[in-house]
C-alpha cells in the first residue's frame, strides 16, 4: 500500500512517523510509571513491546499514513481483538486519560489533540465489554 502524503492527515499534522512512535512510546512509558494507570496497565500482562508495536503500526494506519497493522494482520478486528480483556469504564478512562497526557507531553497540537481526543472516547467506549 502506498503511503499518503495529504498534509491535511491527522498522520501528517501530527508529525508522520517518529512523531506517531514517539507518543505511543510516552504512552506506554506512562502506563507503565503512573500509578492512577494502574488497572490499564495490569491488563497489558508482564511485557509492553509487542503493544508498544501493534499500537504504534495500528495509529500509523488510523491517522490517514501507512497501513503497517493491516499489512501484517489484517483487519483490525478492534472489538473482537480485545474481547478476552476486561475493558470497562474505569480501563476506558485511564486509556484515555493516558493517552490525552502522552500527547500533551509529545506536543500534539491542541486542535488535533481534541479531535482525537473525540474519536478515541468514541472508539474506546465502543471497546467496553464491562459494565464498571
Amino acid at each position: 500500500m502506498t503511503q499518503k502524503t495529504d498534509e491535511a492527515t491527522p498522520f501528517a499534522r501530527i508529525g508522520g512517523e517518529p512523531a506517531v512512535h514517539a507518543l505511543v512510546e510516552r504512552f506506554y512509558d506512562l502506563m507503565d510509571l503512573e500509578p492512577r494507570y494502574a488497572a490499564l496497565r495490569a491488563a497489558h500482562g508482564s511485557t509492553l513491546a509487542d503493544a508498544r508495536r501493534k499500537l504504534s503500526w495500528f495509529l500509523c494506519g488510523w491517522l490517514g499514513g501507512p497501513d503497517h497493522y493491516v499489512q501484517r494482520f489484517g483487519h483490525p478486528r478492534l472489538r473482537a481483538r480485545h474481547l478476552p480483556f476486561a475493558i470497562g469504564i474505569r480501563e476506558r478512562d485511564q486509556w484515555l486519560a493516558c493517552m490525552d497526557q502522552a500527547m500533551g507531553e509529545t506536543g500534539v497540537d491542541e486542535a488535533l489533540r481534541q479531535r482525537l481526543n473525540q474519536s478515541f472516547f468514541q472508539t474506546a467506549d465502543w471497546m467496553r465489554n464491562q459494565g464498571g
